[in-house]
């Protein structure tokens, strides 16, 4: 035996009671669509059918918005602040208190390992609501004068590749605030959404406060573009994120961006090579590359190229692929046929242009939607596979000689989320943060996160900050 064999260890799908058809929460009710059309959401590690969801148009929209402005008109902006900071406490419990039943249905809808779930998106999302429900009374602290106003209305779209934790970064700020919400999910990804609904209605939180519409992009859109809406918060890809910049061009309304990424991880030669290749695997294949901060370009000091990717591949032959639901399992199920289509199509980019490709030997499951951890070496700055967000596992590898050489190397790309810096010097870490061009900076570490620490990018990255009291603002109008 080369390496070690590991049983089965598979959680139970019957924690979780899915329904064969969910409907739109508006106004503290699950409603059927005004079109009556629908859609289904299912597993992609196995293409099973999960559920029916509910589609909503236009007409749907004009509901829960109008749900949302009487809850924040007559209910909630009325409300004491530090009642509001109950309910997001009580939230935040129940979170806590059903976290095993929200990371399976997480894991059957998206295809993250359950380990991941469980360990991290799930836990998160809590620790985001008690972490705002402290602010909800202590606004004036946030930076944004001694008396901020809530927008509003405050519309938000979430991706599929965090459905919970990204719904946790949108709601808890906003109610925090004293903003009320209609959030769209992932058209994927929306059955978490859904019973957090349920959560709202669990915790009495009054209704129209929290609106959940479910449906496609026609769906975001026209949520974006109703006047009925102040705020728009969106988290996805950077085309649809100037899509959104450019509809609320010449509006009142006010938007954060967090967008797509490139993000770069630096190893210098004095790095624990060890600890570096563990940081590499976590920063890539993390959630099978889905992740928007990825550190999906390793740009690698020449004279440790040959030790560090021997390292690295022997650390990648490691890592189990298989079953989201076994708590064994590493790398899970790609979300969708498109993704993985897009995944493919980058990929044989990367061969076309020259780079060499090598992935583990493994066998990936017949059914659903898989790729292996692939690294590309002999990258170049023009290939594809360095310039464009493949949100997928594949890792391209770019070398350098000189410090000077890897920061602009790092830098040369249109967007600026994410870093990684390796090394044994303090001093080196800090000159190289002054340098790089990206929102949030790791040293020696990676996919690090807490409530209390903002995140976001510059350039095509987005704009504005999710978390902390920077993320507070973004839901905050200061004193005139």
């Amino acid at each position: 035996m080369d390496k070690f064999e590991y049983a089965p260890a598979p959680e139970s799908a019957a924690l979780v009671d899915i329904k064969s058809e969910y409907g739109l929460f508006i106004n503290g009710k699950f409603v059927a669509p005004k079109g009556g059309k629908t859609f289904t959401t299912i597993n992609p590690a196995t293409e099973e059918v999960l559920a029916k969801i509910s589609y909503a148009e236009l007409a749907d929209v004009n509901l829960a918005v109008t749900a949302a402005r009487n809850a924040f008109t007559k209910t909630w902006s009325k409300m004491p602040a530090a009642e509001r900071g109950k309910y997001l406490f009580r939230i935040a419990r129940i979170l806590q208190e059903r976290s095993r039943e929200f990371a399976v249905l997480e894991t059957l809808d998206n295809g993250k390992p359950i380990r991941e779930s469980r360990d991290t998106d799930i836990p998160l999302a809590a620790a985001h609501f008690f972490y705002h429900a402290g602010w909800a009374d202590k606004l004036s602290y946030a930076g944004v004068g001694s008396n901020p106003k809530p927008y509003g209305v405050a519309a938000q779209i979430i991706p599929w590749n965090f459905p919970m934790l990204m719904l946790a970064w949108k709601i808890a700020p906003a109610l925090a605030t004293g903003n009320t919400v209609v959030l769209k999910p992932a058209e994927t990804t929306p059955l978490t959404a859904l019973l957090f609904a349920e959560v709202c209605q669990q915790a009495g939180l009054p209704a129209g406060v929290v609106n959940i519409i479910t449906g496609d992009g026609a769906t975001g859109s026209h949520l974006v573009n109703h006047p009925g809406v102040d705020k728009v918060a969106f988290t996805g890809s950077t085309s649809v994120g100037k899509a959104i910049a450019k509809a609320i061009a010449g509006t009142k309304k006010s938007a954060t961006l967090e967008l797509g990424g490139k993000g770069a991880n630096i190893v210098f030669d004095d790095a624990p090579i060890d600890e570096a290749v563990e940081g590499i695997v976590n920063g890539i294949f993390f959630n099978q590359g889905h992740v928007c901060c990825a550190g999906s370009r390793l740009i690698l000091q020449e004279n440790i190229q040959d030790e560090f990717l021997e390292k690295l591949k022997n650390r990648m032959n490691l890592i189990r692929i298989g079953n989201p639901m076994d708590k064994n399992t590493d790398l899970g199920a790609i979300n969708s046929s498109e993704q993985l289509a897009r995944i493919k199509e980058l990929a044989d980019a990367g061969d076309i242009e020259g780079s060499q490709r090598w992935s583990p030997n493994c066998s990936l499951p017949s059914s659903g939607f898989w790729y292996p951890p692939t690294i590309f070496t002999g990258v170049s700055q023009s290939h594809r596979i360095a310039r464009e967000e493949i949100f997928g596992p594949v890792l391209s590898v770019l070398t350098f000689r000189t410090p000077q050489e890897a920061i602009d190397k790092a830098n040369n790309t249109p967007f600026g989320l994410s870093a990684g810096i390796w090394s044994d010097k303090g001093s080196r870490i800090l000159w190289a943060a002054k340098q790089l061009r990206a929102g949030v900076i790791w040293s020696n570490t990676f996919n690090k996160f807490d409530p209390a620490s903002p995140f976001g990018g510059y350039k095509e990255s987005g704009w504005g900050r999710e978390g902390g009291r920077h993320g507070l603002s973004g839901y905050l109008k200061g004193e005139k």
